[in-house]
């Protein structure tokens, strides 16, 4: 059973919805262990201040802002809790904004929220209202003792509630000094045609589940081989090279020629299923398929009777 890890109400205009806050994510990480290669020894860390191998004890650690390289403003406890926001079970929306508008880069974790016990009228209503009309809703709440920018969208009659970058903390293109052009290279025409031509070969509705962690299930692979006692070569890769301007039309022509290839391929390696497939089931097959059986029992009655 899943279990709620903050509950709190969704609070707009004159409309109190009681929620509870649930994981919409399970972390597939594979924990790994830092040991000393000689003799299997665990590796430990610990809290030492600098310049000394003394350990300072979790209690006498504070934070503090580092105004300089060694020069810091040290924030005790206290004052650290004092500007802590205010602990309230209220998920304020102060906006409904059209979904399409919200740029991908501010999204951050997502959650789900189910209703609190006596609300599924309430929490349906609003999830209904807020799939029909396409809208998100722009909100505040306190999780963790800390402020967080929220999305709440509905889909399939189910609240989901993704925390959100602030607006400074997404970093501007404008700020990447030489990573990208200032000026951006003509394109001609056909090759932007082109590729576009590839970009619609390509283009395919999103599943999911048609993306697998393939590091994770190498990673899992090699463990198990190394636990079996089997000599692991690590196989020699070589980086792709980028396609130089001059290649990039030949290119392009050779990836949609592939990709109509493929597509060729799959249609008559389905098609010969189908085939297949239908003359299994075909009257004559189950003819045929109904004789070889009576010829069976013929032949098997017979060596009875002898």
């Amino acid at each position: 059973m899943a279990r709620a890890i903050w509950s709190g109400t969704i609070s707009f205009g004159l409309l109190n919805v009681p929620v509870r806050l649930f994981s919409a994510v399970a972390r597939r990480n594979i924990a790994l262990r830092e040991i000393r290669e000689s003799d299997s020894a665990r590796i430990k860390h610990r809290r030492v201040a600098e310049g000394t191998d003394e350990e300072v004890p979790y209690e006498n650690i504070v934070k503090a802002y580092e105004l300089s390289p060694g020069q810091y403003v040290p924030l005790s406890k206290d004052e650290m809790a004092a500007l802590a926001p205010e602990k309230t079970r209220a998920i304020d929306v102060q906006d409904f904004v059209d979904i399409e508008e919200i740029d991908p880069m501010y999204f951050d974790s997502p959650y789900y929220l189910g209703p609190a016990d006596g609300a599924e009228k309430a929490y349906s209503l609003l999830a209904a209202a807020m799939e029909s009309s396409g809208k998100a809703a722009i909100s505040r709440f306190v999780f963790r003792n800390k402020e967080h920018l929220a999305a709440i969208r509905a889909s399939d009659g189910v609240l989901t509630l993704t925390t959100m970058r602030f607006h400074d903390e997404v970093v501007p293109p404008s700020e990447l000094d030489d990573a990208l052009p200032d000026k951006k290279p003509k394109v001609a025409k056909r090759e932007q045609q082109m590729a576009e031509q590839l970009i619609d070969s390509l283009s395919t509705e999103f599943e999911p589940d048609a993306y697998k962690d393939e590091y994770r299930e190498q990673l899992l692979a090699l463990i198990e081989q190394k636990a079996e006692g089997k000599e692991i070569v690590a196989p020699e890769t070589e980086a792709p090279k980028a396609t130089k301007a001059p290649d990039l039309m030949a290119a392009l022509e050779q990836s949609i020629a592939a990709v109509k290839e493929k597509g060729s391929t799959a249609a008559s390696d389905s098609g010969s299923k189908a085939k297949a497939a239908k003359s299994k089931s075909s009257p004559g097959a189950k003819k045929s398929k109904a004789k070889s059986k009576s010829s069976s029992r013929s032949k098997t009655k017979a060596k009875a009777s002898k």
